[in-house]
């Protein structure tokens, strides 16, 4: 088998990339920046199903209408503690920036705020947001759900979505001690899209069938459900998160929404819910001597990781030696420029 041939970009070099493809199909400057500072972050963590590979994507839609690259997101403040982004059926990006310049000084003063997103589109990677949150020092919250993609356990029919949820803590010197981010699926739905478009199988585990059999054919996964992580556990995560994102923003139920790949179906208006918290307000102020606690003893046993320092560590990498991006990746986009 031939080595897949990559190009080595910088992470300006990813953000310019993204930002100019996304104004030459319609976007506007200040739906586009949000979202191309998003996918230079994403590659970095090494996280290129949700990066550069989903610019094409993000452009398909925005020609079709699918998303609208120009909508303006309105925020509404319906209780004191409580803030609204109606995306207006555009990217979910700055829709959230948007809602996070009024969120953290909002979280900073009452101690919790919340904020709701609805009329939406996908956000791409949910812990992308919560560590904008972290490195505030709060607490950070998010959930969001995606047109459905996993059966509930015993049945064929699709219910809801692979529906991430993600927490973030701050480490109390301006870092992130610990961030969680995973789907209520075994692996994330844009995983199965990436091997089906290179033409490759599946590992066991990850999708069914149309008849709810494993199956280790991408493009078969795709046309029937994705696995729950946990069997019952995992569905049971998915209703979490849909509750959160959809019914408590007024967003579409993941059965209702259409699907964040393809043309077909107009916009999935899905929906974000991010809650923000001063840690040190309930914690009596010793919130980062127990979190730095915690985490320290997972690292005082060799060869434990916490969730989020992998990304970390290759972002660290990223901003020194850049990324090296599919070439056939950067043909798509650079063709549409």
């Amino acid at each position: 088998m031939s080595a897949i041939e990559t190009e080595i970009l910088s992470l300006s070099e990813i953000e310019t990339l993204a930002y100019d493809a996304l104004l030459a199909v319609g976007t506007t400057a200040q739906n586009a920046r949000p979202l191309a500072i998003a996918t230079a972050a994403t590659e970095a963590e090494g996280i290129a199903s949700h990066g550069l590979a989903y610019i094409p994507v993000y452009c398909e839609h925005v020609t079709c209408g699918k998303v609208d690259g120009a909508a303006v997101p309105l925020l509404t403040r319906p209780r004191p503690g409580v803030i609204v982004a109606d995306a207006a059926t555009g990217f979910a990006h700055s829709a959230i920036a948007a809602g996070f310049a009024e969120l953290m000084p909002l979280a900073r003063s009452q101690g919790i705020a919340a904020l709701a997103v609805r009329n939406s589109y996908n956000c791409g990677v949910l812990g992308y947001h919560t560590r904008q949150l972290a490195a505030e020092g709060l607490l950070g919250l998010g959930f969001t759900n995606a047109p459905a993609s996993i059966a509930p356990v015993g049945g064929t029919g699709k219910v809801v979505g692979t529906n991430p949820f993600s927490i973030a803590a701050p480490d109390g010197k301006g870092g992130i001690a610990l961030l969680i981010d995973q789907s209520a699926s075994v692996i994330a739905k844009s995983e199965i899209m990436k091997h089906n478009r290179e033409g490759k199988p599946i590992p066991e585990g990850w999708g069914l069938g149309p008849d709810g059999q494993p199956t280790t054919d991408a493009a078969v996964a795709l046309q029937g459900s994705m696995a729950p992580s946990g069997g019952y556990k995992g569905v049971g995560v998915a209703l979490l998160v849909e509750v959160m994102a959809a019914a408590m923003t007024g967003a579409s139920l993941g059965v209702d929404a259409s699907p964040f790949s393809g043309t077909a179906g107009g916009p999935p208006k899905t929906g974000q819910f991010f809650i923000a918290i001063d840690p040190e307000v309930t914690s009596s102020g010793d919130f980062a001597a127990r979190i730095q606690a915690l985490v320290g003893e997972m690292h005082a046993q060799d060869g434990v990781r916490t969730p989020g320092d992998a990304r970390s560590a290759a972002r660290k990498r990223a901003e020194a030696e850049g990324v090296a991006v599919n070439a056939a990746t950067l043909a798509k986009i650079r063709a549409l420029l």
